[in-house]
């Protein structure tokens, strides 16, 4: 038995599924998950000492690289001074001033310490703000696990959505409106029936949750006038394309301003940060100033904050953007050619340092769409590449991640190992 299979059994005694997050487990794709034990530049290695190029990137932080050196200082410089304090810290406030900057949209930010956290908050900001009871999401699209948003499509174009976890009472997600993403059709007919309850749409501008999918020509335009016409809040959760899609996220690839923005991920570094923010307007309903609640004992912790301070300094260079969208575009374009060479429908996409590759003969646009594409042929895939010493994305929906230690090397090395997992694969 290797140390992998010792851990994840021994895991599975005391944590539920041997994971502390469920696609971590490789239900969707079978096998045994490798534990790791350390992280450097593009690479992780493994509780038996294999060495991965690493596609997962923490799920999108990591997008300097692992273990940066500069960052790795700043953490252990900032505990020095104490991990916690419950109190306010100079840099959480230089931590917000950098949002702001680099995001003129989020005129004011809240801190808190993860991405459910984010957009749980936001909306109920919006809810309050509005005085509405209503939300709508897109299927397909996740922002966490907060009760009104664990839900899945209803059965008409317009319909209620379903609880897709057990312990969510149905009261609960009741004004949760769920649509097809890139349905501009569908979010008009919500807004002709329930537009003066509707308090806000929130939306993953570029989604990366049911594997890269990119919004239609039209679709962020038309939520932002939708919403704009009826007084309704539109949220950009930006927890995984924020200073990754690019260096103002994708409101500044779309040149669309949300009304709030969600954040996380790139922010902290690599530790637990998220951030919610937008017009002050909005922004000053939340308390103390307004009637809208949240709180947090460790928002704005100093040791992650140092971490999120460094990253975005550093990530302060057009150069870098250009470099990091270059390398994944070297990749997209490579395993397509190399695909196709073996005969296989394969198809990919790719923005900044998010990569989407799909077995479908097309990019889908759709969540559906991704569900109709060749999942079983996606789990080979998978395991080939495991094999090839090669950690992607878990899941055929879940976006992968390139860093600024993707080398030309670590790429070229990527696609010798892709070419042959490719042949292991049959139609």
């Amino acid at each position: 038995m290797s140390k992998n299979q010792e851990l994840f059994a021994r895991a599975s005694k005391h944590i539920p599924g041997g994971v502390n997050s469920p696609v971590r487990a490789f239900g969707s794709v079978g096998g045994t998950p490798p534990f790791i034990e350390r992280a450097e530049g593009a690479h992780v290695w493994d509780a038996d000492g294999k060495k991965y190029i690493d596609y997962v990137g923490s799920w999108g932080p990591a997008i300097l690289g692992h273990a940066h050196p500069a960052v790795v200082k700043a953490v252990q410089d900032a505990a020095v001074n104490g991990l916690s304090f419950g109190a306010p810290t100079k840099g959480e406030v230089e931590l917000a001033e950098l949002i702001s900057q680099r995001l003129p949209s989020m005129e004011k930010v809240r801190l808190v310490s993860s991405g459910t956290e984010a957009t749980m908050s936001a909306i109920r900001l919006a809810r309050g703000y509005t005085g509405r009871n209503k939300i709508i999401k897109f299927e397909g699209c996740y922002h966490g696990h907060a009760d009104s948003l664990l839900v899945k499509a209803g059965s008409g174009l317009l319909t209620f959505g379903n609880p897709t976890s057990a312990g969510v009472p149905e009261d609960f997600i009741r004004h949760t409106l769920v649509l097809d993403f890139n349905n501009l059709e569908a979010v008009q007919a919500a807004f002709a029936e329930h537009g003066s309850d509707i308090a806000c749409i929130i939306v993953e501008p570029i989604a990366g949750n049911m594997n890269l999918i990119k919004p239609a020509p039209g679709f962020l335009e038309g939520l932002r006038e939708i919403c704009t016409a009826h007084d309704a809040v539109l949220i950009f959760d930006e927890v995984m394309t924020g200073f990754r899609a690019g260096p103002q996220g994708v409101q500044g690839l779309s040149g669309i301003t949300p009304d709030l923005t969600t954040l996380a991920k790139v922010i902290g570094g690599g530790m637990p940060v998220g951030a919610f923010g937008g017009r002050a307007d909005i922004m000053d309903c939340i308390a103390p100033l307004g009637n809208v609640y949240q709180a947090g004992t460790l928002s704005g912790n100093p040791v992650a904050v140092a971490a999120g301070l460094v990253t975005l300094k550093l990530l302060d260079n057009a150069l870098f953007y250009d470099t990091l969208a270059a390398q994944t575009q070297k990749l997209a374009l490579g395993l397509a050619d190399l695909a196709k060479a073996q005969g296989l429908t394969f198809s990919t996409d790719y923005v900044g340092g998010m990569l989407g590759l799909y077995f479908s003969e097309q990019v889908p646009t759709t969540y559906a769409e991704v569900a109709a594409s060749n999942i079983d042929q996606f789990k080979q895939f998978f395991h080939a590449m495991l094999d090839e010493g090669v950690y992607w994305a878990p899941s055929a929906f879940e976006a992968s991640f390139t860093s600024g230690a993707h080398t030309d090397e670590v790429i070229q090395t990527t696609l010798e190992a892709a070419e042959r997992a490719f042949k292991r694969l049959k139609n």
